[in-house]
């Protein structure tokens, strides 16, 4: 029995609680959090399990094996780097931790305790993103051109965090899954319009070799909700909608093809391909509880998480070079240099993979 602790009840923590609390060989045992009201709450739903208002209480606790953390990014980093020490695995919600440092160092403190260390990207384990995958792994959408994703709504605005820092973790993470070899540069830029230096809007765009483009718009000030994703291959297009709530994955046969006739030397002809739309089936488990399974499999045999910590680190530093890019006017920042970046402070920031050992039927 793996005995787990989540840290944080407040937005996302009762997803995780509820997830771990229904997985066989999992004793929730421990929720911790500063609200006494958000943690009767807890204790009303779940009586089995013991509430803390002191955190410490869990990570001390030499009967825990797992913590789980749903608390602000700029505590992430002391309270996991803690808990490893203490012993414990950790999982995080994204992102990873405030600044590429950090990052680094809970890589190396969980390598050198040999402890569970994996990041919370819960649409890597969606059943759309995972058909996404295989569709490029074996050719079907042959060689990609541009990753264009849209994630906006109205609200909810954070408080100590921008909009780059909330919402583009979600996408950067579908893009880092999806896409291969490691992006080059990163520019992006942002406004606040409201005086609180925290932007509300951002648009993040991130070069790989190849001119592979991906791009990622975010923003707390639209009339509708959109979670779209647009991916451009020379064979195929995709198209992932994930609030649509039955086809939420487009395949189309769609394309231009050039006349690369040498007697034509003045004029290339372009062509356009126009052919079949087809929605695939998709898995429809909740991406959350596979991705809880996956954390529990990875801790009890001792495996890489397919969302670890190096998955978490390459978004970090996608996140830092884009605030640093946004910071000084959509100057475009080498991202293959970042790890010589210097730390942003918090007031400037507002704030190898494995194959998925734990199948969906077996959830």
């Amino acid at each position: 029995m793996l005995n787990i602790a989540v840290i944080g009840c407040g937005y996302w923590g009762p997803n995780l609680i509820r997830n771990f609390n229904e997985l066989d060989n999992v004793r929730l045992s421990v929720v911790s959090d500063l609200r006494s009201d958000r943690l009767r709450l807890m204790q009303k739903k779940y009586p089995g399990v013991d509430v803390t208002l002191d955190h410490n209480e869990v990570l001390n606790n030499p009967e825990i094996d797992a913590v789980a953390l749903a608390t602000p990014v700029d505590t992430h980093f002391e309270l996991a780097s803690i808990a490893i020490k203490n012993g414990k695995s950790v999982f995080i919600e994204k992102p990873l931790t405030a600044s590429v440092t950090e990052a680094e160092e809970l890589i190396e403190l969980s390598q050198k305790y040999d402890k569970t260390l994996m990041v919370g990207h819960t649409f890597v384990y969606t059943g759309a993103v995972q058909r996404i995958k295989r569709l490029i792994d074996d050719g079907t959408l042959g060689d990609i051109y541009f990753f264009d994703s849209v994630r906006i709504n109205l609200g909810l605005f954070r408080p100590t965090v921008n909009v780059l820092w909330d919402l583009a973790p979600h996408d950067l993470s579908i893009m880092d899954f999806l896409l291969e070899g490691e992006p080059e540069y990163v520019s992006a830029i942002g406004v606040s319009h409201f005086n609180t230096g925290i932007e509300n809007i951002a648009y993040i765009s991130v070069y790989y070799p190849n001119n592979v483009l991906g791009h990622v718009h975010v923003n707390w000030l639209a009339p509708v909700k959109l979670r779209k994703v647009l991916i451009s291959g020379s064979k195929k297009m995709v198209v992932y909608d994930d609030v649509e709530p039955d086809e939420k994955v487009k395949v189309y046969d769609k394309g231009i093809f050039l006349d690369d006739n040498p007697d034509n030397t003045y004029q290339k002809m372009v062509g356009y391909r126009i052919g079949d739309m087809y929605a695939p089936k998709l898995d429809g488990t909740e991406a959350l509880r596979f991705e809880c399974a996956h954390f529990v499999d990875c801790v009890r045999d001792n495996k890489t998480p397919l969302t670890g910590g190096e998955a978490g680190l390459r978004v970090v530093r996608i996140l830092e070079a884009a605030q640093m890019s946004l910071n000084n006017n959509n100057q475009k920042v080498d991202i293959r240099c970042s790890k010589k970046l210097p730390t942003m402070s918090r007031l400037e920031k507002t704030v190898e993979s494995s194959t998925l050992s734990t199948s969906m039927a077996a959830l």
